[in-house]
């Protein structure tokens, strides 16, 4: 397998944009990204959206990404896989450079989830699920989670995943693209109403709108671009779509067939690895990462949380932008998000949030509860 490079990266910020339409929200990233990364032309673009038929009415998102991007010509397909579509997009144009069918690759992910009522988006996510059987029923992706939050507690306790919260904030105090810049304390979120009892309004991210890109470029490009350049790995595994029809709820198993993948391409250990970028859409789905990952002992992720293991100055950074929960979750755009962050703390271009000499990101984006995983490796190079 050739080997594929991230050559630039650009986003906006996660807000609700009433001033733009999503298909210029993602322009903006796009461009960026091109500009990023000092490339004149891409040989094909692909792009990640869950929702723009529902909340959009739109279709055909290819086309439209390549004439607001000034990239007519190129061909362009739009991937999808609910909330992890992002990622669905990264993974197709990564085979496309990896096969040596294209030099560059535009990957872009947006989405509006402002345009619709909460929920709409609601009922949006469900259809992440079996929709004749979760949605028949009503048990959306919050009555999900705090099913499983349930059962967590009931095995482990639930010290310390309320504190994942309270990790992502601190880390997205005064980023310039997050949707929530700001600190919360414990307490804060344990006071917040619940949305589906035990989970409770301030440990699930939030409506917003935003676009990111990224490009990949081969070898041959990657040595003859200025811009700084990372290798990238990117594995997926599925499950049981329902989390309750697997062997054990609690243990993620696409996560860790996931992990398992990327590390041995490559050639990597977790102990390697500098930072992650976790799917924490929930609290309880930040902890079931890291434990189903390998990255924590069953039961333990919140106490490490609480222990300041996670945070910039831990032993495994994670979320260093905020995460879902902070930086925000426009659901096509998220995966996105997370390597572009992880290519800005390989190229020191971090800011505060920049880590000491950092050289392995991992990126965990998921579908539903888990019933598909992606995991990105890059490696500074």
């Amino acid at each position: 397998m050739a080997g594929v490079y991230v050559a630039g990266v650009g986003f906006t910020k996660i807000a609700e944009h009433w001033d733009r339409d999503l298909e210029h929200l993602m322009a903006e990233a796009a461009i960026k990204a091109v500009e990023d990364a000092g490339v004149s032309s891409v040989n094909a673009i692909y792009v990640g959206c869950a929702l723009s038929e529902p909340l959009q009415g739109q279709m055909n998102l290819g086309a439209l990404m390549a004439e607001c991007a000034g990239l007519v010509g190129a061909p362009a397909l739009r991937m999808e896989a609910a909330e992890a579509s992002g990622a669905a997009a990264l993974y197709a144009g990564f085979c496309d450079v990896a096969s040596g069918r294209s030099e560059a690759v535009l990957v872009v992910g947006g989405e509006k989830l402002s345009d619709g009522l909460s929920e709409e988006v609601s009922s949006g996510m469900m259809m992440s699920g079996r929709s004749w059987y979760e949605g028949f029923m009503g048990a959306d992706f919050y009555a999900l989670n705090a099913l499983l939050y349930r059962l967590y507690s009931k095995r482990y306790g639930e010290e310390g995943i309320p504190f994942f919260p309270v990790i992502s904030h601190e880390h997205a105090e005064g980023v310039s693209h997050a949707q929530y810049p700001f600190k919360i304390s414990l307490d804060r979120v344990l006071e917040s109403p619940f949305i589906a009892d035990p989970l409770r309004m301030l440990e699930v991210s939030g409506i917003g709108d935003g676009a990111a890109a990224v490009i990949l470029v081969n070898e041959d490009l990657a040595r003859r671009l200025s811009s700084p350049k990372a290798r990238i790995y990117i594995s997926s595994a599925t499950d049981y779509v329902n989390p309750f029809d697997r062997e054990d709820p609690l243990r993620l198993q696409s996560v860790l067939l996931a992990v398992n993948k990327v590390l041995e391409q490559a050639r990597a250990s977790r102990s390697e690895i500098s930072m992650i970028e976790l799917h924490d859409a929930t609290s309880i789905l930040a902890a079931l990462c890291l434990e189903s990952g390998g990255f924590s002992p069953p039961g333990e992720a919140g106490k490490l949380a609480m222990k300041g293991e996670f945070s910039l100055s831990g032993r495994l950074p994670c979320n260093t932008f905020g995460g879902l929960k902070a930086r925000g979750h426009p659901f096509g755009a998220t995966a996105l998000y997370q390597v572009a962050e992880i290519y800005l703390q390989l190229a020191e271009r971090a800011g505060k949030n920049q880590l000491d000499n950092p050289r392995v990101g991992l990126t965990l984006s998921l579908s539903g509860v888990g019933a598909a995983a992606f995991a990105s490796l890059l490696k500074k190079e």
